[in-house]
């Protein structure tokens, strides 16, 4: 009995005291890694937000936005969920300059193009009440935060507002003109090494709760009332009238020029 004893009897193993903190050191930092990733790093295409799908297909998309009817033919509007149509919040489209047209397989090259002399307009049609008119947003948004009073003339026939370099805008600049509907506001990104191709940012208030914001090159800007009627006219051509349409409603009589656009 005692030679098991003395067998089993020895100095008993000694473990190293830092192996077990080093484990939960090692586990814990994996885990921070795998939330930093998930949160900060950039998300794959396809998830979050659905990715534009453009199709050259002309067939009628029925839909609506608040009280109004929509027939938009398939190749203005970006995504491939909106062409099931049904009652929506906004529609984005695409039309390409000058004469806007849709999306067609011989100018996908141009739509594709984000180019600083790009053709691609980007129309979104949303419901939203525009509670200012564009005087009022002149005044009291934009007003309080410009440089020089008085502005600058340009040469086609709009007024140029730099903002102060201490207000939120102070990358953009406005050019306010007037249009045979009234006054166009236009904020324009400003030129810059870090800003390859700039932008200007229009809206017009489409009335009965309808709102449509469009974005085109800067280089276009010496166009902006073409741009704006024509956005105007494609617009309120596409509205069938102030209740949600039926597959029976005709077809909407598009601006001149929009090839690609009708149904075939």
């Amino acid at each position: 009995m005692s030679r098991v004893v003395d067998e089993f009897a020895g100095p008993a193993e000694k473990r190293s005291g830092w192996l077990i903190p080093l484990a939960v050191f090692v586990v814990t930092a994996a885990l921070s890694a795998l939330i930093l990733a998930y949160y900060l790093g950039p998300s794959a295409p396809g998830l979050g937000a659905e990715q534009p799908a453009q199709t050259d297909s002309t067939e009628l998309v029925v839909l609506s936005i608040g009280d109004n009817g929509f027939h938009i033919p398939a190749n203005y509007i970006l995504f491939a969920s909106a062409r099931a149509g049904g009652p929506m919040e906004e529609v984005a489209m695409m039309a390409l300059l000058p004469d806007l047209q849709g999306y067609t397989l011989g100018a996908a090259p141009e739509f594709g193009s984000n180019a600083p002399d790009s053709n691609v307009v980007n129309i979104v049609i949303r419901k939203e009440v525009m509670t200012l008119s564009a005087e009022d947003r002149l005044e009291r948004i934009y007003r309080p935060f410009i440089a020089l009073a008085e502005g600058t003339p340009t040469p086609f026939d709009a007024r140029l507002y730099t903002f102060r370099m201490d207000s939120g805008y102070r990358d953009e600049e406005l050019y306010v003109g007037e249009s045979p509907a009234g006054t166009v506001l236009l904020r324009c990104t400003r030129p810059a090494p870090d800003v390859p191709s700039p932008s200007c940012l229009g809206d017009i208030a489409l009335g009965n709760g309808l709102t449509t914001t469009y974005r085109f090159k800067r280089a276009h800007l010496a166009q902006w009332q073409d741009i704006e009627s024509g956005v105007r006219a494609l617009a309120g051509a596409l509205i069938d009238g102030s209740e949600a349409p039926s597959d029976a409603s005709p077809t909407p009589n598009l601006p001149a020029g929009a090839s690609g656009a009708t149904a075939g």
